[in-house]
Parts: structure tokens; sequence; C-alpha cells
């Protein structure tokens, strides 16, 4: 029986969740009720593994009101394979994992070593569990290689996140079967575009090619406009409703992108050859043909399927040169196109105007790309730049996407929306207190709408902390979903907004076209009994559920349940954005491998930085030239006390008053690569600093007696251990007279 003092501070309570083990062997567990995690000390994480649901009693709370709990119970032990290199030690053989969130090694039998060799990189399969009083026991199941061979970092990665990366033998099959070019029968009830100069627009390394745009000028109404094309390869042709490349494709619901190697969602026949738009080859294509006003509104809009033969590859570069100058040498390459590209320039400008008009959130942040050498090493880091083609290209598919979730939404069928949803109520609170602390004279309403996050981007874009309000205001931002259930695109400002534009790498944009040809068809689309979503489903469900408070009124008669069929549209959206992150999981943990054995070369040098973000441990710097992100720990920060303040997203220096906050410069110095752990140490190298005492300090030598000498030495860095639109219009109503009769297409 609990007594009445156990019942107010919530011990003996027990709670279910997920094991995350910590590199430091403490672990938490994620509670599935979304309250504070549960921590467990490294005495109750031995018996238990990383990614393990238990069932967890709250024994205690910390001085800071923190629960500690205790493991009452495994519920269950996922499969789930445990990489890391062989070792044999004093006559024993062991693995040590790779991800140090297991916190233990697993010893391996003599026998059940296989073909490794000790330092190799293994895939191990747990025979025994961990216990109180033994370690984890389990068998070699697969070889990877040497730690150093290329394309390592990614062999570790697709098997750490269980992506899958090898497609099933009756996928392979059912590929061989697929023609290598379009049949006369695939042309049946298609418009033919194949006269239409539609061109492809991707960046030089893109070796699939899912859209295709044109445009002309066109009287919309009484006013001038354009005509805008966007043809999109028409996979739903080819993957079959739950036939094996549906159900592959469907498992992996997304292509995972590293530096050097792509992992396909579809088999490489579909995905660069049959269905990729490549030049000058028929191909299958879905198009949503537009009219657009000069406003940049969409006036009207029709989907239908057509055949198209591309009339150029361009590169995002080219595009840019011809213009930029369209009397110069590229657009001469390409004077034939260059009519129809100062045609799509002048209709970007357009929905660029209505996209101010709309509110619509535009940050420009500097993503990076990682150049690698033959051997999979990075040779540089450099900023991808957005140009002109990149904001062209983006604005087109944008607009189409915004017309198939219209054409979804007006038909009542169901189908998969994607949701980006306005802030937190906690994390509204958070920008707010930030913005006022930072004197900025703005701040958002109780229902934000995104032109109040853009009006303050404006308002502060000449400020010297411009980049630090700017990340602030991404970082209120919550992360976008798939749903049946339509609540708008916040951060697009778009009531209703999908994904139509890339079936060849996302699984979500291939439902909303097979959804979009039913209701052409005057049909239903079903979703097939498809596979049952994994642990990546579970836990973003849990995520979601724990996004908003339970109703505080109740209804005299609840609100019916949804039906089983949008039920199974929500597992499917869900498995699709869990996926989608797996998928980012999975590169960013490559990215920084990478970096991480980059930065190996670079210890002891010295860079400058700006500050990404401060915690209370201390600052993430990112460095100017190379752009890789290290911590500088609150220790390395000066012989003083500092504060972490949440309002401003800083740290402060009680003492001197110095301030450590997102946007601040700072010079630092490379201590510390831990590739085990992705992680990269600086030191803070103050203006003026003795270069012999910081020599000597570095050597671990300490330059002075006394308790601050020995610190010094103590964290001194280690080594790294470990047509012409005339005939176009003609063939759309000669297509449209053959069909059966039904309702027209819409416009």
């Amino acid at each position: 029986m609990k007594n009445s003092e156990q019942r107010q501070t919530g011990l003996l309570d027990e709670i279910e969740g997920v094991i995350q083990g910590h590199r430091d062997g403490h672990g938490y567990v994620v509670r599935d009720d979304g309250e504070t995690d549960l921590y467990l000390p490294p005495n109750e994480m031995r018996a238990v593994l990383h990614k393990d649901r238990v069932r967890a009693r709250i024994v205690r709370h910390d001085r800071k009101g923190r629960p500690e709990g205790r493991v009452v119970e495994i519920v269950e032990r996922p499969p789930q394979p445990i990489i890391g290199r062989l070792l044999h030690e004093s006559g024993v053989w062991l693995v040590a994992p790779e991800d140090k969130r297991y916190g233990q090694d697993v010893l391996i039998p003599k026998t059940a070593t296989g073909t490794a060799k000790p330092g190799q990189v293994v895939v191990v399969e747990l025979t025994e569990p961990p216990s109180l009083y033994g370690q984890p026991v389990g068998r070699v199941k697969e070889v990877l290689g040497e730690i150093d061979d290329p394309g390592m970092e990614i062999e570790i990665a697709v098997r750490k996140y269980g992506v899958p990366h090898e497609f099933t033998d009756v996928c392979i099959a059912m590929a061989r079967t697929l023609p290598d070019k379009v049949r006369p029968t695939d042309r049946k009830h298609r418009v033919d575009l194949t006269d239409v100069p539609l061109v492809t627009i991707d960046g030089e390394d893109a070796r699939d090619f899912d859209d295709a745009v044109y445009c002309e000028p066109a009287k919309v109404g009484r006013g001038k406009g354009w005509r805008l094309l966007v043809a999109i390869a028409d996979v739903s042709h080819y993957v079959e409703t739950g036939s094996p490349i549906d159900i592959d494709a469907y498992d992996r619901a997304t292509s995972v992108y590293f530096p050097r190697r792509v992992i396909p969602m579809l088999p490489e026949k579909l995905s660069n050859g049959l269905c990729s738009l490549n030049p000058e080859v028929d191909r299958l294509c879905m198009v949503c043909d537009m009219l657009i006003a000069a406003t940049g509104e969409i006036q009207a809009y029709q989907f239908y399927p057509g055949v198209m033969w591309s009339h150029a590859r361009f590169t995002y570069t080219e595009v840019a040169a011809i213009l930029a100058n369209t009397r110069g040498p590229e657009a001469q390459r390409r004077k034939d196109r260059v009519g129809d590209l100062i045609n799509l320039h002048d209709v970007y400008r357009a929905l660029l105007k209505a996209r101010q008009v709309r509110g619509a959130v535009d940050f420009e942040t500097t993503e990076t790309q990682i150049v690698c050498d033959e051997n999979g090493r990075i040779e540089k880091i450099v900023p991808r730049t957005r140009n002109d083609a990149h904001r062209l290209i983006e604005e087109a598919m944008l607009a189409a996407n915004v017309c198939s979730a219209d054409f979804i939404q007006e038909s009542k069928h169901p189908g998969l929306f994607r949701v980006h949803e306005g802030p937190t109520p906690e994390k509204k609170d958070i920008l707010r207190n930030y913005l006022k602390a930072m004197g900025v004279g703005l701040t958002i309403s109780d229902e934000p709408m995104p032109g109040e996050f853009q009006k303050i981007a404006e308002a502060t874009k000449d400020r010297p902390d411009a980049q630090q309000i700017h990340t602030m205001l991404l970082r209120s931002m919550q992360q976008a979903i798939y749903t049946p259930i339509n609540s708008g695109h916040f951060g697009l400002a778009y009531d209703a907004y999908t994904h139509f534009t890339s079936p060849i790498r996302r699984y979500p944009d291939l439902l909303v076209h097979r959804v979009i040809k039913a209701i052409l068809a005057r049909t239903h689309y079903t979703l097939p009994a498809l596979p049952t979503p994994g642990e990546a489903h579970e836990k973003l469900a849990r995520r979601l559920a724990t996004r908003v408070a339970p109703p505080g009124h109740k209804l005299k008669k609840p609100p019916a349940p949804p039906s089983r069929e949008v039920q199974a549209w929500e597992a499917a959206g869900l498995h699709c954005s869990a996926n989608e992150r797996r998928a980012d999981e999975a590169s960013r943990d490559v990215e920084a491998w990478l970096k991480c054995k980059f930065m190996r070369e670079h210890l002891g040098e010295e860079y400058s930085g700006v500050v990404s973000a401060a915690t209370t441990f201390g600052i993430f710097v990112t460095l100017d030239q190379l752009y890789v992100e290290g911590l500088v720990h609150i220790t390395e920060l000066g012989g003083e006390y500092f504060k972490f303040d949440e309002a401003r997203q800083e740290l402060r220096g009680e003492r001197t008053g110095i301030r450590y906050a997102i946007g601040s410069r700072v010079r630092v110095q490379v201590s510390r690569v831990d590739l085990d752990g992705r992680k990269i140490d600086f030191r803070l190298v103050r203006e003026g600093e003795d270069l012999e005492a910081r020599a000597m300090r570095d050597k671990g030598v300490p330059a002075g007696g006394g308790a601050g000498a020995k610190r010094a030495a103590k964290k001194a860095p280690r080594g790294v251990e470990h047509v012409p639109i005339k005939s176009l219009t003609a063939a759309v109503k000669k297509a449209a007279a053959n069909k059966p009769k039904g309702r027209k297409g819409r416009r």
C-alpha cells in the first residue's frame, strides 16, 4: 500500500517507456506518457540494453525534482543487431559496440566469431541478454570489413538505424520484367506532349530526374499571365499497388542520401532508367497544368497523364548563368531554350510576390555539401549557394503541390497531406521571452500567423545579431508530418499542401499520384495491406501524442472514431514521417563521422568561428572555413562561473559579464576528436594569450603550480582514441474527347 506521502510525490508509480542509453554508462526511460524522462543510474543499466521497452518505478527525486527510477520488468527486447569492432583481449573475444549508448561490450564465444578477424567491424546478434552479474553474449552475424575501408561509415549507419539497403529477390525479379522504354500500349489515354519543350533543371550530380517544366505567356481572365506545366515522372504506372516493388518502396518510404552514395527507394531500373525524365527519350508523366495570373495567384489547374520528351537537361548553375546574361556563352549554346527560361523566370517572380503577400516564412540558411575523394574521405566542405534557378524550380514545385492538395481535398478522397503546424505553447513562450530580452520591438500573438515570423525576420535582418534571432525563429517551428487530417502548412502559409513532385524518391508522392489518378478515373483508391510499421513508427506516434494536451471539456456524446480507412492512412502517414526522420538521422550520422575523420587531421589548428548554439554545458561553434561544428565545454570558457540565460539563449560570466550567444564570433583550437561518439571538442583561444604558455598547456605541462595548473593539465587535449502551347491545347482536347464520358478535367 502506498502511503499519502508516496502518493503526493509520485514515488512507486510505475511507468512504461523505451530505454535511451547514454555513452557515460547511465540511461533514461523515455516515457510513453510524454512526462519527464526517468533517470537510470549505471547499476540499473547493467541488465538492460539501449532501445529495450521496459516498465520502471520512480524511487526518488533529486534536488532539482527530477525523477530517478528502477527497472521492474523488460516488456520487449526488439531484435536489433549491434555493430562494433571485434577485439581479442587476454584470450577473450568481445565486440565493443560502435554506438556507445549500449554501455557494455558483448562477449563472443570462440566458436561464434565466424570469419571475422580482430579489429574488423562486425554485426552481432545477441544469443544471451545482459544481466546484473553478466555481460551480453552474441555471435558474429556479418563481417563489414576494416574500420578505414571506404564507405564503412555508410555500412555502419544503414545497420545502426535499420535502413533497408537490399531489395528483396521478388522485387528485383519483378523489376527485370519491366520494359526498357515506353511501349505503344503505355500511350493509350494519354496527352502527347512530346512536341512541348519541357526541360529538367537539377544539380550537376543528379542521377534521377522526377520533374520537368515549361512556361509561356497566356491570357488569364482579362489580364496577362502564364501557363505553367509541371510534368512529374509517372511512377505509379509501373509500380502497382501491393506489388513486390511497392512493398519494398513502402518499407523504405524514402531514398536516403549520403555523400557519394544513394540508397534508392526504387530499383535502379526505375529510378535512373524507366521513370527518370532523361533527355531526348519518351517518358510517361503526370502533368499539373496551371494558369497563373500576373499577381502570382493560381487561377485554374488540371491534372492529366501524358507522354513527354525532355528537350534539355539543364543544371542550376547553367540556368542561373543564362538568366544573368541572355547573350552570354551559355545562352548561345542553348539559344532555342532561352525564351522558355525567361518565361519560367517571369512566372517565378510572380509566384514569389504571391509568397510575400501570403506571408510565408522564408529564412536564408547556409546549407553545406561534403565533397569527397575517390576513397570517400572529405576533400572539402562547401556552402550550397541557392540561385534563381533553384528558387524557380522550388516555386514551380510548390505550385504543383498546392494544386494536388486542393484537388484531393475538393474531391473529398482520403489521401496524405504535408502538414506543418504552428509552434507549441511552450515554444511560443520561449520565443516571446527571447524577443523581449533581445529588445526586438515585435512579438508573436497567441495564434500566430506565418507573416508575423516573416515580419520579425525582415525587421531584424540588418541587426548584428540577425543570425541569432533568425535561428531562434526557426527553432520555434515544429517538424512537418504526413497525415490524412489536413490542418495546413504553417511555414509556407498554405491552407492545404501535399507532396506530388518526387515519386521516385518519396513514397507519399507515389500515393498522391494514385489518388489523383483515381479521382480522374472517377474511382476510389484503397491502400493495400502493407507491412505493419515498426519501431520508428511507434516512436513517432508516442512523440506526436505528447504535442497536444488532453482535452479539458467532456462531451455528452463522444465523437465518432476515425473510419478504418482513415486509420490506415494515418498509419501510412506515421510510417512515412518516421522513416523520413530515420533517413535524416542516418545521413547526419555519416556526415558527423566524415567530419570527425576530417578534423583528426587538423588537431591543434586554430580557426575563427561563430557560436551556433548555447547550452547549460557550453557553446557549439561552427568554423568559418570548414563549416564543421564542435563543442567548447563550459570548463574551457575561463576561470569564472558561467550561467545559462534561457531567455537570451546565452552563457554569461558572472564576474566579467562576458557573453556567448548565437552569432558571437570566437577563435578556437581543435583539441579533441571522438570518432565513436561523433564529437569534436574545441578550446577557446583568447587574443593575446601567451603562445609559449599555450603550447605547454597543449602538451599537458602546466605553466605554473597549484590547483589551476592541475586542472589545466587534466584538461589538456588528448590524442584521438578511439510546344508550342497551341498543339498542347489541341492534344488535351483530343485526349478528353477520346476518354469515356465523365467529369471534365478541373481547371
